[in-house]
């Protein structure tokens, strides 16, 4: 496993490491594995399906990312993103998103409320405005302009939660546990360009206003069409603090495997914090020639994995 010092020391042949990396070597060309999409925890299932009809279809990886997740914010039965997203403390929900194409152009969208698809939204901040991140009532005001519709995204079975969590408003969050269960989506499509996106409704009953990393390009995602493309879940604080994915894919660009990678950012979020208590973080990572990655800081992350040889639902490996 990649350890911090191992990173400081390709750090510096970063100036030669970029034309002598295997991942963008023209001899390599033939060996690329594409179209790709792979997505955290169990709704990555239903998002790939939805994500590998539009790259078998010669679509985009940025359309096909976007739908993916779009499918799974729209679902009720989910308690950690879009519609039924467990509220905050006060009872609101509040979502986070971004999204990142192969020309290193994102748009982002954070504290957003009553609006069904973030990363829709996030998409139209990145293509529309000449801004990166709204957030709160002004990414509300920019949805509505764009055409979105206000809609309740509390439902019956998560405000009856809340109400529950009430009569004792302890706040805990528990690993694995429909707490933070980010959904994250990278691609390659066939034309070889990489995409991501990141939603959620952020941890349940966190403090009115707190963002987490979804919706921070560099942090819950990152994407290099030159090298390749990482995403985060679980703590979000935790991945802000070592910039998770910003990391993981500059390790990539310096000679490490997506999943070598992955492991290594684990390893600093592990070095970076003393208490791992019910700390779990866990990232994916894509390079260019359709390899991929994932690794967590507990046992319990879940993602799936869809190229025209696989499809799969994994347990992620992991470090504790």
């Amino acid at each position: 496993m990649g350890t911090r010092r191992d990173f400081i020391k390709l750090s510096a042949f970063a100036g030669t490491s970029v034309i002598a990396s295997p991942l963008l070597s023209n001899e390599n060309q033939d060996s690329v594995t594409k179209p790709v999409v792979i997505s955290t925890w169990d709704h990555g299932v239903v998002a790939n399906k939805v994500s590998w009809e539009i790259l078998l279809n010669n679509g985009s990886a940025l359309d096909a990312v976007e739908e993916g997740v779009r499918v799974v914010e729209s679902d009720p039965r989910g308690t950690t993103v879009g519609v039924g997203g467990s509220p905050d403390r006060d009872g609101f929900v509040t979502l986070d998103a971004c999204i990142m194409n192969h020309k290193n152009e994102c748009g982002s969208v954070a504290f957003l409320q009553d609006i069904e698809h973030p990363i829709s939204v996030a998409r139209k901040v990145m293509e529309e405005t000449p801004h990166v991140m709204l957030a709160g009532k002004g990414a509300y005001q920019f949805a509505i302009e764009q055409g979105f519709e206000k809609k309740e995204l509390l439902t019956e079975q998560t405000k009856e939660a809340w109400e529950k969590w009430l009569k004792t408003s302890e706040y805990k969050p528990v690993v694995n546990i429909e707490n933070h269960d980010t959904i994250a989506s990278l691609a390659l499509d066939s034309q070889g360009n990489l995409a991501g996106a990141c939603t959620t409704s952020g941890m349940r009953y966190k403090m009115h206003g707190r963002v987490g990393d979804s919706p921070i390009i560099g942090a819950g995602l990152f994407v290099d069409n030159e090298v390749g493309a990482a995403c985060g879940t679980g703590m979000g604080e935790a991945i802000i603090r070592t910039a998770g994915s910003a990391i993981i894919v500059e390790m990539m660009r310096n000679g490490m495997s997506p999943q070598k990678a992955c492991e290594a950012g684990i390893e600093r979020i592990i070095e970076k914090h003393s208490d791992l208590t019910d700390l779990q973080v866990g990232f994916l990572a894509l390079n260019k020639n359709g390899e991929y990655g994932g690794f967590a800081v507990y046992k319990g992350f879940t993602y799936a994995i869809h190229t025209a040889d696989i499809d799969e639902y994994k347990n992620s490996e992991f470090k504790i």
